[in-house]
């Protein structure tokens, strides 16, 4: 449980040397942008997270910002949370692992709230929205970064606004802060509506959000949320799907290298009792998980996805990766810059399999014209990760190496991993593909 209070830190030049230097250098980069708000309303964690306490974020500053007329930015919250980093270096939170690297998960929230008129207090709304990110952080260790977008299904206050999804971007006044406990990134939330967000996973994120800046009503340069907006960018102008979206997916393809899904794989070319080695989860019986390699080989495909480079790699599924940027105890984001073994090893050889079936459930399936026009198309790979299990799908190209899918054999299971090796022409008769669209309840019952 929170409450909101004003802030007594180390606004206060005294006081400062009481206070964690992690907690000081973001106050301080604060105090810069607000030098007349020592005191800002703050929501608290009444029960820290390192007491045992529900909520990650020990506190979330509240600012009123004025705006700047010569940007035609309109006054607003901001919203700052204190955290992710490491605000006390002493391993109660975070494992402290040097000043070079990332302080904690490497960065902070922020988000920008339009001002209603006559409003004379901030919505704390927007804390338990920061504290449900950050939880979803802490538990699962995944990290974010500028770009990625965050699926809500909901409105973000709770009320009937068509505002229901996140995209992530670089705080636009926030700098990044130096702090004896590493470094420290701001990333600024910015909510968007459900055709926004779609469009953010077919191209990818950073070309919406700049098209978002580019429409006053929708975010404008400073990208603030207006949770009144009933307007998309696309109903506002209607040339930015297909000059800009679809143009850049043609142009570009698409960032997005892989979703978590409702999804499952048979492989048709076995009996149906071999259920020892013919399927890609165990029916009945204890699955099988990803090996470490396997989980590596999937992260680092997905990463590699998001990189502007002409030619995609999957790395071998024999190799280890060296130079990790995040200590070996935090897991990765499955769209930033490095990841971790997560799965205990195991050896699991790799077969080539005669015929397979593939079933998504339709939000799944509809992405699959994106995974060929927007990935496959480009030379790139696309791999669904299922939600209920260690299944995962990969679909590579002709142009991505390292893959143990071939064109001599372009089935090819390692575990619960399946990779399918599609050429540019999507018609495949002759390998007896098979792909079905079914409903979330199919994948709801114990046997799938």
């Amino acid at each position: 449980m929170d409450e909101v209070r004003p802030i007594s830190g180390p606004a206060a030049p005294g006081l400062a040397s009481l206070f964690p230097p992690g907690l000081q250098a973001i106050y301080g980069e604060c105090r810069r942008l607000y030098p007349d708000q020592a005191n800002p309303l703050q929501v608290t964690a009444i029960v820290k997270y390192w007491l045992g306490g529900p909520d990650p974020l020990d506190y979330i500053s509240m600012y009123r910002n004025v705006g700047c007329d010569a940007q035609n930015v309109q006054e607003h919250w901001h919203y700052v949370s204190f955290g992710l980093s490491d605000l006390y270096g002493d391993n109660r939170v975070h494992e402290f692992t040097g000043q070079e690297g990332p302080s904690g998960f490497g960065f902070e929230l922020t988000f920008r709230l339009k001002r209603e008129v006559g409003e004379t207090a901030p919505p704390t709304w927007p804390a338990e929205l920061m504290q449900g990110l950050a939880r979803y952080v802490f538990q699962s260790e995944n990290t974010f970064c500028s770009g990625d977008h965050i699926s809500w299904h909901s409105p973000l206050d709770n009320s009937e606004s068509r505002i229901q999804h996140m995209l992530l971007t670089e705080d636009p006044q926030m700098t990044p802060v130096h702090t004896p406990f590493g470094l420290v990134n701001f990333l600024q939330i910015v909510g968007v509506c459900t055709e926004e967000l779609q469009a953010a996973q077919q191209w990818n994120g950073q070309g919406i959000l700049e098209l978002l800046r580019g429409v006053h009503v929708a975010g404008g340069s400073w990208l603030i949320t207006d949770m009144r907006r009933g307007e998309t960018i696309f109903d506002i102008d209607p040339h930015l799907q297909q000059e800009r979206v679809d143009q850049g997916i043609e142009t570009e393809g698409s960032n997005l290298s892989g979703v978590s899904a409702k999804c499952v794989w048979d492989d048709l070319s076995r009996p149906p009792e071999d259920e020892e080695d013919s399927r890609s989860i165990c029916i009945g019986s204890q699955p099988r998980r990803l090996s470490e390699k396997d989980t590596e080989q999937i992260r680092e495909a997905l990463r590699k996805g998001l990189e502007f480079n002409t030619k995609a790699a999957l790395p071998p599924i024999n190799s280890q990766r060296q130079g990790h940027d995040r200590p070996q105890s935090r897991k990765d984001s499955l769209e930033s810059d490095s990841s971790a073994a997560i799965v205990p090893h195991e050896l699991v050889r790799t077969r080539q399999l005669e015929s397979v079936h593939l079933k998504f459930n339709q939000e799944s399936g509809t992405l699959l014209p994106l995974c060929l026009r927007g990935r496959l198309l480009h030379g790139r790979h696309f791999t669904y990760k299922s939600i209920n299990g260690d299944t995962a799908i990969t679909f590579v190209s002709t142009g991505v190496e390292g893959a143990f899918a071939t064109e001599e054999h372009p089935y090819a299971a390692h575990g619960p991993w399946l990779q399918t090796k599609l050429p540019k022409e999507y018609s495949w008769p002759e390998k007896k593909l098979k792909i079905s669209v079914l409903p979330d309840s199919v994948f709801d019952s114990p046997l799938q």
